[in-house]
């Protein structure tokens, strides 16, 4: 049963898709409403990463039902659900290490027109000051961390409806993992979903609204993270244990 009563932004029904013969998702379901943060946990190769690069229009569905905003995703590609207002932050810091990193932001809005683009260049240099101060400093120059705010970074350039974020504190220090994901919790307040895979529970449990478990392809668990001893349900429904999802 739904946690939320409003409609959601977001919503997937019987999902399922995967890399030619071999099936990863097995009939996913969920939702993200608007203005809300919501985790998406599990262990290596349960399939969130799969679960985002489907909805975000990188691989195909091969059956079920994925709608955003009002629009039915079926058979649009990336380029289409960037301009629905889709963002899609990509794991393991997909940024141009050549360019500049203001030339990476330019880059990532570059059909936008020039003075929306430059302004929302600039609010974003305001989120990440520690990326504002090297804007002239090619990407190969920024430590790990510095990447991956450039990375998420790139996806706001657009000022997406959603913004989905695979493991963006991989790598990262305990304060930079922060950091980031403070920005995610101000996006949320600022009306932006958030899309949030990662793997540390403590972390996403602290600033998500709802947390799905994903465990062979497939939702074990679907709880609000005020529910009391989350971490517990959490880790019993990643070793197979039956639990509905709560409501």
């Amino acid at each position: 049963m739904p946690i939320s009563e409003a409609e959601p932004l977001l919503s997937v029904a019987g999902l399922m898709a995967g890399y030619g013969k071999l099936r990863v998702l097995h009939g996913v379901d969920l939702r993200v409403g608007k203005g809300e943060l919501v985790a998406i946990l599990g262990p290596n190769g349960a399939g969130k990463s799969t679960l985002l690069c489907t909805i975000a229009g990188l691989l195909a569905k091969q059956a079920g039902r994925v709608v955003f905003d009002g629009h039915d995703l079926a058979g649009l590609g990336a380029r289409e659900t960037v301009r629905l207002g889709i963002g899609h932050v990509i794991q393991d810091h997909r940024i141009f290490t050549r360019l500049s990193v203001e030339d990476n932001l330019l880059l990532a809005g570059y059909d936008l027109p020039q003075k929306a683009r430059l302004e929302r260049i600039e609010a974003v240099f305001a989120l990440f000051p520690e990326i504002a101060a090297k804007r002239s400093e090619h990407g190969s120059a920024l430590s790990g961390g510095q990447q991956q705010m450039l990375a998420v970074a790139q996806g706001l350039v657009r000022q997406p409806k959603l913004l989905m974020l695979d493991e963006p504190s991989a790598g990262l220090s305990p304060v930079l993992v922060d950091r980031v994901l403070a920005v995610a919790a101000s996006l949320r307040a600022g009306g932006t979903s958030v899309l949030l895979v990662e793997q540390s529970v403590q972390k996403s449990l602290a600033f998500a609204d709802r947390v799905y478990a994903l465990a062979g392809g497939q939702i074990v668990l679907e709880a609000a993270t005020s529910e009391p001893d989350l971490p517990h349900r959490l880790k019993a429904a990643y070793f197979g244990q039956t639990e509905a999802a709560a409501g």
